[in-house]
């Protein structure tokens, strides 16, 4: 144990080392850079128009994102770990593409996609109202994508865990698919689906490359906070440049803070509490009387 102490030490001054210059210091950095010429310049900055246009539409973008990306993280993850089916691996597979291609390259499959004239499904749907590329949908489609695994890869090891007992005894006292997702299966995968979440959030809210593909950029109109962070820096706006870019790293570190804070050590607690709970309700269910 004597001879182990020491190495633990530099293992860990090591780490924290490297953290701090690959992380912390940049960080930190913006912050300093955001404030440099005082409150009222990163004030004035951020409550642009333009700017403040920028950050509702990446709000609403990344919204949309999360929602879509947790209701369909969770019937995924369900399906990969409850069900054995002809493909399964290969759906597994598909669903880290976006963790492993290029998030332009992204942006450019969806612009040949759902593009203009160009695209497949482009004329089909202009003819019919809908816009997809240059418009919001199309923002919300890339940002989607590129953030799509990370709920998936925070649920799946938890239902794998879990294991089926307690949904079987649900089924045996006489809950429905419903009930037993609603009272068993979610409160056991419940810190996992919200880790997963803030994971997507902030994903969506630093989402670029796609986004800058599939936008076109328009000012006032398709433009998200890192292009205003991107056309801020290249037209020499520092001071806003950084606010933008501060309060984009803020929030998601904020986030990620306050679920690590508050999510419990022991996550066994609420499946066991659920599934104690689910013979009364289901009782008086059968029996209004």
């Amino acid at each position: 144990m004597n001879e182990r102490g020491p190495v633990r030490y530099v293992l860990r001054a090591i780490v924290l080392v490297y953290l701090t210059l690959l992380i912390v210091w940049p960080v930190f950095l913006v912050g300093k850079n955001a404030f440099a010429e005082g409150t009222g310049a990163f004030v004035d900055a951020l409550t642009e128009p333009t700017t403040v246009d920028a950050f509702e539409l990446t709000l609403v973008v990344a919204a949309w994102a999360v929602v879509i990306n947790t209701v369909f993280g969770v019937l995924i993850s369900v399906l990969l770990v409850r069900y054995t089916f002809p493909g399964r691996r290969i759906l597994s597979a598909l669903i880290d593409l976006p963790l492993s291609v290029s998030p332009v390259v992204v942006g450019l499959a969806l612009l040949l996609a759902y593009g203009g004239t160009n695209g497949w499904f482009g004329p089909t749907l202009e003819s019919s109202g809908l816009q997809v590329i240059y418009a919001t949908p199309g923002i919300i489609m890339a940002t989607a994508f590129v953030s799509l695994p990370l709920v998936i890869r925070e649920v799946v090891p938890v239902l794998t865990e879990i294991g089926t007992e307690q949904e079987q005894a649900a089924v045996s006292l006489g809950a429905n698919a419903w009930q037993t997702f609603r009272r068993i299966t979610l409160p056991a995968i419940r810190w996992a689906l919200v880790y997963g979440v803030v994971l997507s959030l902030a994903r969506s809210l630093g989402e670029f490359g796609a986004v800058k593909i599939v936008s076109g950029n328009i000012v006032g109109q398709t433009q998200t906070a890192t292009l205003v962070v991107e056309e801020r820096y290249q037209n020499f706006e520092q001071t806003a440049a950084y606010a933008a870019s501060f309060v984009l790293a803020a929030a998601a570190v904020l986030a990620l803070i306050v679920v690590t804070l508050l999510r419990p050590g022991h996550a066994a607690a609420p499946t066991i509490r659920a599934s104690a709970e689910v013979a009364t309700p289901l009782t008086t269910e059968k029996d209004p009387a």
